[in-house]
């Protein structure tokens, strides 16, 4: 499992190519409709504040955020971060990935199961992403330490875990914010057709994310012997 492992690249390179193709499809998704100009005019922080004030969710800042589609929601500490080309502008691409993210605001403010067990598992993810690795690592060049292996692949397994929670939480603000859009007169309905390929392209980046984990996991697992026999 040290260095280069063939098993590995085989495993890990179909994922890896459909994660490039997830990546170049969302920002050419997202290239071509912030492009598009909506009929209503209105910015993506305006519509996110709409959406998030239709639903009386006052306390729930926006805010605007560096880096390219960095956008998202912090349950904590309540606050909508939009990025440089979201928050200004009134691109069809720019009022749909604002009202995913207001999207996020609603499940939480309304008590959405599935955001509450993602919340719970962040902090645990967080730390199996960064300490995983090397404890596996560890496990597997102390020999009297091979415990460290499976405390590393427990950890790693949090990190699936909430990999694989995200994609529920995602579609469904997606989703949230697709139909939203079109009851509150933010877009049309063929501006919102717009809106659902570049939510949709970026859909595919989360469930590769995903797909990553799970096949990184079950690497562990062979590797470890847990499933099938040891080199």
């Amino acid at each position: 499992m040290i260095g280069f492992d063939p098993l590995y690249l085989i495993m890990l390179a179909p994922v890896l190519l459909f994660s490039l193709w997830a990546s170049a499809r969302v920002k050419s998704s997202f290239t071509k409709y912030s492009q598009v100009r909506s009929q209503s005019g209105i910015t993506g922080a305006e519509a996110a504040m709409r959406i998030l004030r239709a639903y009386d969710l006052h306390d729930v800042r926006v805010e605007q955020t560096s880096g390219w589609l960095s956008d998202h929601y912090s349950p904590a500490e309540r606050v909508l971060r939009l990025s440089e080309a979201v928050y200004g502008s009134s691109s069809i691409a720019a009022i749909g990935v604002a009202a995913h993210e207001a999207g996020h605001a609603l499940q939480h403010g309304k008590g959405y199961a599935v955001m509450g067990l993602w919340q719970m598992l962040a902090k645990p993810a967080a730390i199996g992403s960064n300490l995983s690795y090397w404890l596996i690592i560890a496990g597997a060049l102390l020999t009297s330490f091979q415990f460290l292996m499976i405390v590393g692949v427990i950890l790693f397994g949090v990190v699936v875990l909430f990999q694989i929670v995200t994609l529920p939480l995602e579609f469904n603000a997606s989703s949230r914010a697709k139909k939203l859009i079109v009851e509150m007169g933010i877009l049309g309905q063929q501006e919102a057709a717009g809106v659902s390929r570049v939510l949709g392209a970026a859909a595919m980046t989360y469930v590769a994310a995903a797909i990553s984990s799970v096949t990184t996991m079950l690497y562990y697992l062979i590797r470890f012997g847990i499933l099938g026999s040891r080199d």
